[in-house]
This record gives structure tokens, sequence and C-alpha cells, in this order.
């Protein structure tokens, strides 16, 4: 029996991501095009890639590790709640009693008024117990908003690398954009782009892995949504262009 529980865990950490396997093809990935574009706002979007990426071991740790502070608190307050609830119980029972069946109005009063104190005590308890894990989601959606602005930044600077202007021959106007690249460079530029959305997506996945919450499992997947149409559109203007990999 403990070789099999032995053999699951290895499968399932054959089947997890690495963060430390993403940062280092994000820092390759920075190197090749600083090679190729030095200078360019593509290898400094790659740069802040890379800083969230180193970051993301340490806020996964941070979204996994027990707040044991913020615990304390909630186990005291959701004891001292729970005492509330019994003096209530017990105010409940003695002003049955004192009222008596004789006095039915009194009676439905008392009831009434300790069911609405036991329903405030459960619905304090709920916020208490859950306190951590709202907090948890709360920064998890801020990583995750950090990365989808990113996936936009990268589209941005891909936006204007139109195949038709190296391919076609055509006449340019005042606000048209400078054709710096050729043909080829182009095809690495937009294939680097792909590269970065794709980097960004699985960086978005660790916090699926990580932490089972709901909202966070559909903000990743609103992440890998994006940058799997964002990293459509740049394929399809490689596809366009035709060139070969190095």
């Amino acid at each position: 029996m403990p070789r099999s529980h032995t053999d699951e865990d290895l499968s399932k950490a054959a089947l997890a991501l690495d963060p430390d396997r993403i940062v280092e093809t994000i820092r390759i990935l920075r190197r090749r095009i600083d090679e190729r574009f030095p200078g360019s706002g593509l290898g400094r979007v790659c740069a802040t890639l890379l800083d969230i990426g180193e970051k993301t071991r340490e806020r996964l740790d941070w979204v996994e590790r027990p707040n044991l502070w913020l615990r304390t608190g909630t186990g005291l307050m959701a004891a001292f709640l729970g005492v509330g609830a019994l003096a209530a119980m017990w105010a409940l029972i003695q002003a049955i009693r004192a009222s008596g069946i004789d006095d039915p109005l009194a009676l439905v009063e008392a009831i009434e008024s300790g069911i609405q104190e036991l329903v405030f005590v459960a619905l304090a308890l709920a916020f208490l117990l859950t306190a951590e894990s709202r907090l948890k989601r709360k920064r998890a959606l801020g990583f995750l908003k950090e990365l989808r602005a990113l996936a936009h930044l990268v589209d941005m600077h891909q936006l204007t690398k139109d195949p038709h202007r190296v391919t076609v021959s055509t006449p340019d106007t005042e606000s048209s954009p400078r054709r710096t690249m050729t043909q080829k460079e182009l095809g690495r530029y937009l294939d680097y782009c792909s590269e970065m959305v794709s980097l960004t997506s699985k960086i978005a996945a660790l916090y699926a892995e990580r932490f089972d919450d709901a909202v966070v499992l559909q903000a990743v997947d609103e992440v890998e949504a994006l940058t799997t149409g964002l990293g459509g559109k740049m394929w399809q203007k490689i596809m366009m262009l035709e060139v070969d990999r190095d």
C-alpha cells in the first residue's frame, strides 16, 4: 500500500508544471530577443515577464502557506461567538420559562429573538472561517490580473506587424508604422511574441494547480483563453510570412 501512494505522488509530480523550468525558459527567451533585437521594447516586456516568473514561486508558497495569525484570530473569534450563541440559547430558555405557556405572544417573540441571534452568529462564523480563503483569492486574482495585462502588452507590440507590408510592396502614408524588419526578422519577432503569451499562460496555470478555488480557476481559464486567442492571431501572421525557423 505505501508503495502505491509513492507511485501516485510521483505521477502527480511528473504531471505538474515546474516554476523553475518556466522561469529558465523565459530567461532564455529574453536572451534570444536581446541577441536578435537588442534594445527592443519586446525585450523589455520579456524582462517584465521574467521578473513576474521569478516572483511566482514565492507567491505560490504564500498562497499555499497557512496564515497562522489569521487562523488563530479566527479560532478565538469563533470560540467567542460560540459562547455567545450558547448564552443566547440559555437566555431563550429562561425567557420561555418566564413567559409560560399561557402567554403565546411572549413565547413567539422570545423564539424569534433567539433565532435571529443564532442566524447572526452563523453568518459571522461563516465570514470568519472563509476569511483566509477570501484573502488568498484576492491576492491570487491580483497576480492573474497582472498576467492578463502583460498578455495585452505583448499583443500591442505585434499589433502593427503586418505581414503584407513586407511581402507586398505598398506605398506608406504619413502615419504608417516604420518598416525596419526583413521578412525573416518579422517572422522571428512574431514567434517570440507567441512564445511569450504561451509562457504567460503557463504561469497562470500554476495558480490553478496550487489554489483550488472556483473564482481563481475561472480567472486562470480567462487568461488561458486570452493567450490562446492572441497566440492564434500571431501564428496566422507567421504562416502568412512562411519563414523558416532557425
